[in-house]
């Protein structure tokens, strides 16, 4: 079934908005061509309260924008009164939220993730993989690089990218490691 919102709901439109924007910010490794795509959200259940100005969307949650595909088993969607959008989508008990998009840069570059929860802020711009995350660039089916935490964030502002140990975005010691794979070049290795 297809999302369609109201005419007269203005949480709904933003809900699009706030799941489209977090869709594309989820990294500055989206192909710019997405931007300009329209969204396609479907779920089984969609529950717009005007009086707490949040939506919520129910069973298998898929969002397709361009190249961009996420799916998730929930989907919430806040507004504050500023009109500021926090969405947060969920993965049911062993689930994980999960994307999939082309890069600009080539013809065959991608990134892929997921995580058992995936924020997003508007205002901040700030885009958060928690609980199990992992996020991996694809040169065709060639991992080029790979990061791995139980908390992955990307500030798409500031252009930084944070990996940490706990879900709470904060080191903790003793509390676990974060991954960084990062394989050589393809030019490196055909001049060695």
């Amino acid at each position: 079934m297809s999302f369609q919102y109201p005419k007269n709901t203005r949480l709904s439109r933003c809900c699009i908005l706030a799941i489209s924007v977090l869709a594309m910010s989820s990294a500055a490794f989206a192909e710019k061509a997405d931007s300009l795509k329209k969204t396609e959200i479907s779920a089984e259940h969609l529950t717009s309260d005007g009086k707490k100005n949040t939506s919520t969307l129910l069973g298998e949650v898929i969002l397709v924008r361009g190249t961009l595909l996420v799916r998730a088993d929930r989907a919430v969607v806040s507004e504050a009164a500023d009109g500021h959008q926090t969405s947060v989508l969920y993965a049911n008990a062993g689930g994980r939220v999960s994307f999939r998009q082309k890069r600009d840069g080539g013809p065959d570059l991608w990134v892929d993730g997921y995580a058992d929860r995936v924020e997003y802020d508007d205002k901040s711009e700030l885009v958060k993989f928690i609980s199990k995350a992992k996020i991996r660039y694809l040169d065709g089916k060639n991992v080029t690089q790979e990061q791995e935490g139980e908390y992955l964030s990307y500030d798409s502002i500031n252009d930084v990218f944070v990996a940490t140990n706990s879900t709470s975005g904060k080191q903790v010691p003793g509390g676990g490691r974060v991954t960084l794979i990062l394989e050589p070049k393809a030019d490196k290795q055909a001049k060695e």
